[in-house]
């Protein structure tokens, strides 16, 4: 399932939804993804392929799919509480606007 979502996002890609480069990386559960972003661009990589991403993501594989298939967007007590933790918060509202799934 989470290698799905990952495989489909250069196609779901919406070019122009951010202006600047910003990269990504995803652990999730045993799961762990590279994504960088330009503005007319997606590409996906298995694990960790950069020192220092913008946002780093650490939640369950459950908790991805329910934000990324489910609509639900993480609140403060989700971050307070460790169910899902990233060192830039609003960059996750960027990439789910990458790929039109902004709340």
């Amino acid at each position: 399932m989470i290698n799905d979502i990952f495989q489909e996002l250069p196609e779901a890609f919406v070019a122009g939804a951010t202006q600047e480069p910003v990269s990504f990386y995803f652990s999730l559960g045993d799961t762990k993804k590279t994504v960088m972003i330009s503005p007319d661009n997606c590409s996906v990589s298995d694990g960790k392929t950069i020192d220092s991403a913008d946002c780093v993501c650490k939640t369950s594989p459950e908790f991805f799919v329910k934000i990324w298939q489910d609509g639900y967007r993480p609140g403060m007590k989700d971050f307070l509480s460790g169910t899902i933790k990233s060192n830039n918060p609003g960059s996750l509202q960027t990439f789910l606007k990458c790929f039109g799934k902004e709340g």
